[in-house]
């Protein structure tokens, strides 16, 4: 005051900004430790969350389709039942007595019942002695002969006799050189008898089928018959040709 009289001014020294920056910042750790603190004894105590485990399992067959409707089957239709015929054998008792009795005459047995004897199951009309199946069929009419009347001898049908058979003949060059063999021969015989043509079906060298040739052209037969006609035939001639060891 006694300053202000004397007319001298003093002023208050002015402070700093470093010691309001440090009480701030010290409020401000505080205030957060208040905070955390208190959460962290809370976090302690909050239960844990159990870990859970996830299986993916793969998806289930899809369903077999439903089979196709089944086709409606044609209504069966009911059997016929055999109906009863009603018997007209009654016994009706008549409205007055007779004053004779006369025996009942029979009549003839029916076509349709058959001739007594027969078999059981036997056609109408049929023979004494007769089979189920009815009259016996009729043979079989004779195979009609081959177009151009030519028969060939094969199998069951027998050949006609031989009548005049000449042998072939030996070369004697064919003899030296040791020439053998078998030789084939196929003979068409004309309606007389006569051989007409001959062919070699197996050939045992051109020596030996020539001599085979000329024996069998001079051969006959008798005449062929079939269903009461000559017939010319076909046939096979074999020849060998060997030389004695």
């Amino acid at each position: 005051m006694f300053d202000l009289i004397t007319g001298k001014a003093r002023h208050l020294p002015s402070h700093s900004t470093l010691p309001i920056a440090l009480s701030t910042t010290a409020q401000a750790f505080a205030a957060a430790a208040a905070l955390v603190m208190p959460a962290l004894f809370v976090a302690e105590q909050i239960p844990q969350i159990p870990t859970m485990l996830a299986f993916v399992a793969p998806l289930p067959p899809p369903p077999a389709p439903p089979p196709p409707p089944a086709k409606p089957s044609a209504p069966v239709k009911p059997s016929a039942q055999p109906q009863a015929v009603p018997s007209t054998r009654e016994v009706v008792a008549p409205a007055e007595v007779p004053t004779a009795i006369e025996p009942e005459q029979m009549a003839p047995p029916a076509v349709e019942d058959g001739v007594p004897g027969g078999v059981e199951g036997g056609v109408p009309g049929g023979i004494v002695g007769g089979v189920v199946s009815g009259l016996p069929e009729p043979p079989p009419p004779p195979p009609a002969p081959p177009p151009g009347g030519l028969v060939r001898i094969i199998g069951d049908i027998q050949p006609p006799a031989l009548l005049h058979r000449v042998e072939p003949i030996y070369p004697p060059a064919a003899v030296i050189a040791r020439l053998q063999g078998l030789v084939i021969l196929e003979a068409l015989v004309d309606r007389d008898g006569t051989v007409a043509e001959v062919r070699v079906v197996r050939s045992a060298g051109s020596v030996l089928d020539r001599e085979a040739l000329i024996a069998v052209r001079q051969w006959r037969y008798a005449p062929f018959m079939q269903n009461g006609q000559r017939e010319r035939f076909v046939l096979r001639v074999m020849l060998s040709f060997s030389v004695a060891s």
